[in-house]
């Protein structure tokens, strides 16, 4: 019994290997998955089955990849202290500099202009007429002749403007334009 209480605080908190060897491990599966997922973007709400399996996959995949034989909680710190410092200084620097921006945020892509499909861009985003039309059908619209535009966003989301939406922002411009004077 009294070996099920005792704590080898040695084996806890002292690193097993290299801290730098953790890091550079974090910091090289970070990466490559950040850009993997880039090039694979798609919206959390679009998910299937399939995606999340490969999601977990991925995940158990890279745990093995990034961890090595690491044993103690240092070492665990350090691993999630590297993918947190990561996932920040991206964002800073996307924020800072306009050539990081557009790797790390792609540029919106039409699907739809002025009410005709843009089939090229449905195969290269991997969208379905199903997929696009439920999307059409959440905001009420019930034929594609009624969308001004729709995008697949940065983050994969899909935008959609309709033919009515924008005289209204037309509208509301041309209303600032004349306050202005």
């Amino acid at each position: 019994m009294s070996k099920f209480w005792q704590i080898d605080w040695h084996a806890l908190f002292v690193p097993s290997g290299s801290l730098a060897e953790v890091v550079l491990r974090g910091t090289l599966i970070y990466l490559f998955l950040f850009f993997l997922m880039r090039v694979l973007r798609r919206e959390a709400g679009q998910f299937n089955i399939a995606d999340l399996l490969v999601v977990v996959i991925i995940a158990d995949a890279a745990q093995n990849g990034m961890a090595g034989t690491y044993t103690s909680i240092t070492e665990g710190v350090v691993l999630i202290g590297t993918i947190v410092l990561w996932d920040f200084a991206l964002d800073w620097a996307s924020y800072r500099y306009e050539p990081i921006r557009r790797l790390m945020l792609p540029a919106p892509v039409t699907l739809i202009r002025d009410g005709r499909i843009a089939w090229r861009a449905m195969r290269r985003e991997l969208i379905t007429e199903t997929e696009l039309m439920g999307r059409l059908h959440q905001d009420g619209l019930q034929h594609v002749e009624d969308v001004y535009r729709c995008f697949v966003e940065a983050d994969g989301k899909l935008s959609v403007i309709s033919f009515e939406q924008a005289k209204q922002n037309a509208e509301r411009e041309k209303a600032r334009e004349r306050r202005r004077r």
